[in-house]
């Protein structure tokens, strides 16, 4: 079989992107550094074909992730040209987290290239001295190996000595030419807009839980039902037939009688905004969230909610608000698929935003969304389960249990009620003559 005059790239993402972070940023950590995966890797196709001076046929991208399910950044990847991405588990130990199985897929790839003649040079972008069998392999079946590292932080070492005296040609990628690509993190900087001040969740959350909650929850709890108890649950919410985000809980707080917003507080909640403080505080055309029905809390399912009374599905106020299912045409569906692989990050707060606005651009009456606007900070049940199922699209699970993280449902959320706001300010804003 004839040799192919081609060159292939094998990167190892978690050591190019980890010590690049050491490199700029002073520590391994990814969550340091933002890449531009384009750049990199169309600075990889370049150098590639420059130093081995063969045309490129392909760059494998191998990397961790949880349970090998395709993170944001590996969905962008996969669908660059010539980009390959093979995808190892990602496990969490004594709290760090170690890739499972990128190098046997690193070796296995790189023997099976040289031992089909599928190209003449092989560049690996590694430091695992795991690969040493593969690269040496590699050699015997007449492949050329490039070894390219990242340029060390503070002098130290960052490769195996064994695969820098096996490599044919070496590389060291330098500072600047990373920087081409991956920029140092300002942890100071707010990469997603932050959603507007909502004091009275803070209120909600602040009261204590009743006594008559406690008593129903561990009865339900002794009739072996699953009940939670406290704010923190995934999908808790009142006994009104509506659902609540994970920032709101349903008690029998005391509230202002007074005040027609009836926002509960705790009454020994400190430095906790009363609904008369709230007022003015949220934007035009938003109503203040409506009084919870009930202490009684309870967990959702798609089949309804499941609650003491045994009252199931929403109230009609809720139900008429279509989802973003029947909202969305055959040829939309597609356009939405092509702008989450291609333009959507997968930042939790930007996936809420997203999926309201979407919403919101296809309703076919603009009096849904100040209906919606007035259920604050509760999200219908079928739309907050579509809105979670959206987001679980961009990996946003935590897989032991395939329950989203409770702090990225608090971001989701947060990004969809800040954009129904921009609409409901919007739409109430004066006309500019």
């Amino acid at each position: 079989m004839a040799r192919v005059d081609r060159c292939v790239v094998l990167v190892d993402a978690g050591y190019l992107l980890g010590a690049a972070a050491s490199l700029l940023a002073g520590e391994p950590a990814r969550s340091r550094i933002t890449v531009d995966h384009t750049a990199l890797i169309q600075g990889l196709r370049e150098l590639a074909e420059s130093d081995t001076g063969r045309p490129l046929l392909r760059i494998y991208w191998f990397d961790g992730a949880p349970d090998r399910v395709p993170q944001p950044e590996h969905r962008r990847l996969r669908v660059m040209p010539r980009v390959t991405v093979r995808l190892g588990a990602l496990t969490r130990s004594d709290g760090r987290w170690a890739q499972k199985g990128v190098d046997a897929a690193m070796h296995a790839e790189l023997t099976e290239l040289a031992r089909n003649h599928a190209c003449s040079d092989i560049v690996l972008v590694t430091g695992d001295g795991d690969l040493l069998p593969g690269l040496m392999s590699a050699k015997e079946h007449g492949v050329a190996v490039h070894l390219w590292a990242v340029q060390a932080a503070g002098g130290d070492y960052n490769q195996s000595e064994d695969l820098v005296a096996e490599a044919d040609e070496r590389r060291v990628l330098d500072r600047s030419w990373i920087t081409g690509a991956v920029r140092a993190r300002d942890l100071g900087a707010v990469l997603a807009p932050p959603p507007a001040p909502r004091p009275e969740i803070a209120a909600i959350l602040s009261a204590p839980l009743p006594e008559s909650a406690l008593a129903a929850a561990q009865e339900r709890a002794a009739a072996g039902v699953a009940e939670t108890v406290g704010p923190g649950g995934p999908d808790a919410a009142p006994a009104t037939g509506t659902s609540d985000t994970p920032a709101t809980s349903a008690t029998s707080a005391t509230s202002d009688p007074s005040d027609p917003s009836g926002i509960p507080v705790a009454p020994a909640a400190k430095g906790v905004p009363t609904p008369k403080d709230l007022a003015g505080l949220r934007g035009p055309g938003v109503q203040p969230p409506q009084p919870p029905g009930s202490a009684t809390l309870r967990w959702s399912s798609d089949r309804g909610w499941i609650d003491r009374a045994g009252t199931l599905g929403e109230p009609p106020e809720t139900a008429s608000l279509p989802t973003l299912a029947q909202l969305t045409s055959a040829e939309q569906r597609w356009a939405d698929r092509e702008e989450d692989i291609t333009t959507v990050g997968g930042d939790p707060f930007e996936v809420g935003q997203v999926f309201a606005r979407r919403w919101m651009e296809r309703l076919p009456e603009n009096g849904h969304v100040q209906k919606l606007s007035t259920m604050y900070p509760r999200i219908p049940h079928r739309i907050d389960g579509e809105l979670l199922r959206y987001a679980a699209r961009f990996g946003l699970l935590a897989h032991k249990d395939d329950q989203i993280d409770e702090h990225d449902r608090y971001a989701i959320r947060a990004g969809f009620w800040r954009e129904i706001d921009v609409r409901a300010a919007a739409e109430h804003a004066p006309a500019v003559e």
